[in-house]
């Protein structure tokens, strides 16, 4: 069958489709009238186009993982929120949904990412300061108070304790009539990159893991629609890889998290169509379309060959994007605008599922609420006006972005296959090859800006004095002193009796090997604080010791 004929067969399948999920409106013109295919290919036969390319929702999946794409709908523009205490985040998530955010993104402060209440000594100081401090199901309701989880997807960045805040999250929806099968969004829940890039773990990794497969069975029986882990690269990236590192290592954690719920006994296809990645997007828009698009392809052709997985939504990689914070620059911060505005066109060109944009002053501080409205606004203006929603996977067919397509996959697949030499990504993180890997590239680009081989805007050229910057959002250690004092309350007021017991079976729980998640949620909903539950854990699992790479 030819090219054409091909696309013929699928245009005919989209059009199918349609009548149940329609188009954003009938036709697609630009300002010369000229109409918009839904999709371009080669008018001519093109040797592996089938194989590399096909068409979007059809299996490599390199040109989108739905049929329509954005013409369907956008991508769903989240951003990424959390500060001070419970009550006001929850202002600034009302705030940006009113401004026509379309989901919640969910920042933890320190002690929450830890494990720790705000009351304990390791949380002096950092209580709220880099996000929202959350000690139990009491701040989670404040946190919530008004938004109806029912018609909210949100994203919560917490790994360590994921279990906890995902419980919370049931319990809060419980308590607004709303069943945990009818709430939607994604927890990180990814402890493989905190070992290798980032740092918020608690526990061992074989305990961790444990963890984590229990998430996706339990999920898979009871909140069928929650994305059960967000695999991520964005960290990999923070901390200084390359993009080909970045695609690589992801995966790599990906591999080892499949095998570990297999062997638990959960069938491929029950758990991977809940699998999403998470990456971060930089300033080289053709490199990192090229990375999203290979990166696509390259774990349709994982699930298939290596795993067997048989159904199509185990095979597509879901993924959301945020733009990269490690290039924001205090210097000149509103320089920032034009950086971001970069990385998220590059992101949809790439195919993104979701979005957030970094804000100009988070160099500096956390954004302020003009910030954060710029940055909302960078994701409008390229939805509704750049015109590069209008046909799927524009780039498609550029030499230059196929062949670089190819060599990430390429550079990539060899990462993966020495990882696996080194007896898969777990083994591999123990003996620090990642860590040593992300290291050494990170010093190399250091370098590079240093010896003014590589520009940094603002930076090392075209530099301007400046005055000390203004209008900056502070979080005072008034936010401590008084999320301590709603801690107190709130254990004043609850049934200690009722915690000691719900904690108790969490301890006899994990030194067996029952599904942690009910007893977690029994916790919680006793109103076990996220330190109490934490601490319960440590106690059976132990704690991770970092693995030093020189």
């Amino acid at each position: 069958m030819s090219i054409s004929e091909k696309k013929q067969a699928w245009q005919a399948a989209v059009e199918k489709s349609m009548a149940k999920a329609p188009e954003r409106r009938g036709s697609f013109k630009n300002s010369s009238d000229m109409e918009l295919e839904r999709c371009y290919a080669p008018q001519f036969d093109y040797p592996g186009y089938g194989e590399n390319l096909g068409f979007p929702g059809q299996y490599p999946f390199t040109r989108g993982v739905q049929p329509t794409m954005y013409r369907g709908r956008f991508w769903t523009m989240r951003q990424y929120a959390g500060f001070g205490n419970a009550a006001e985040s929850n202002e600034r998530y009302k705030y940006l949904l009113s401004a026509g955010q379309t989901g919640l993104s969910i920042a933890f402060d320190l002690p929450t990412q830890m494990g720790y209440d705000s009351d304990a000594s390791m949380s002096r100081g950092e209580v709220g300061k880099v996000g929202v401090a959350i000690d139990s199901l009491a701040d989670m309701e404040v946190l919530f108070d008004g938004i109806p989880l029912d018609k909210v997807s949100t994203s919560m960045t917490i790994n360590s304790t994921a279990a906890i805040l995902l419980a919370m999250y049931i319990a809060v929806a419980e308590k607004q009539g709303v069943s945990a099968d009818k709430i939607s969004g994604t927890i990180q829940n990814d402890i493989l990159k905190e070992y290798m890039a980032r740092g918020t773990y608690i526990y061992p990794p074989k305990e961790s893991m444990r963890i984590i497969t229990d998430i996706f069975a339990y999920c898979r029986d009871n909140v069928p629609k929650w994305n059960t882990i967000s695999i991520s690269g964005y960290h990999i990236r923070e901390a200084g890889s390359s993009a080909v590192q970045e695609v690589a290592f992801t995966l790599a954690d990906g591999i080892a998290y499949v095998e570990a719920a297999v062997k638990a006994g959960l069938d491929v296809d029950e758990f991977a169509p809940r699998l999403a990645f998470f990456f971060n997007s930089h300033n080289n828009l053709l490199e990192e379309v090229a990375k999203f698009r290979a990166a696509r392809r390259m774990w349709s052709r994982i699930m298939r060959e290596r795993f067997k997985a048989k159904d199509p939504r185990s095979q597509m990689l879901r993924f959301h994007t945020q733009t990269a914070g490690c290039t924001l620059t205090a210097q000149q911060p509103d320089n920032n605008i034009m950086r971001v505005t970069l990385q998220a066109l590059a992101a949809v060109l790439g195919g993104t599922q979701s979005l957030h944009t970094n804000s100009r002053d988070e160099a500096l501080a956390l954004p302020t609420e003009e910030s954060v409205r710029i940055a909302l606004r960078t994701q409008q203006v390229i939805a509704y006006e750049s015109g590069v929603a209008d046909s799927i996977d524009p780039l498609a067919g550029s030499f230059l972005v196929e062949s670089m397509t190819d060599q990430i996959e390429q550079q990539a697949m060899a990462y993966i296959e020495k990882i696996d030499s080194l007896g898969g990504a777990v083994e591999a993180i123990s003996k620090g090859f990642q860590q040593k890997e992300i290291q050494d590239s990170a010093y190399a680009y250091q370098r590079s800006i240093e010896k003014d081989e590589t520009i940094i805007v603002g930076v090392n050229k075209f530099t301007v004095e400046e005055g000390a910057p203004q209008g900056l959002l502070k979080v005072t250690d008034e936010v401590e002193v008084k999320q301590k004092e709603a801690l107190a309350r709130m254990k004043g007021a609850r049934d200690t009796a009722k915690v000691e017991t719900t904690l108790k079976a969490l301890e006899q729980a994990a030194k067996g090997s029952e599904n942690l998640m009910p007893f977690i949620l029994d916790a919680v909903k006793s109103y076990a604080t996220l330190g109490e539950i934490a601490n319960v854990m440590r106690g059976v699992f132990g704690i991770h010791r970092e693995t030093v790479v020189l």
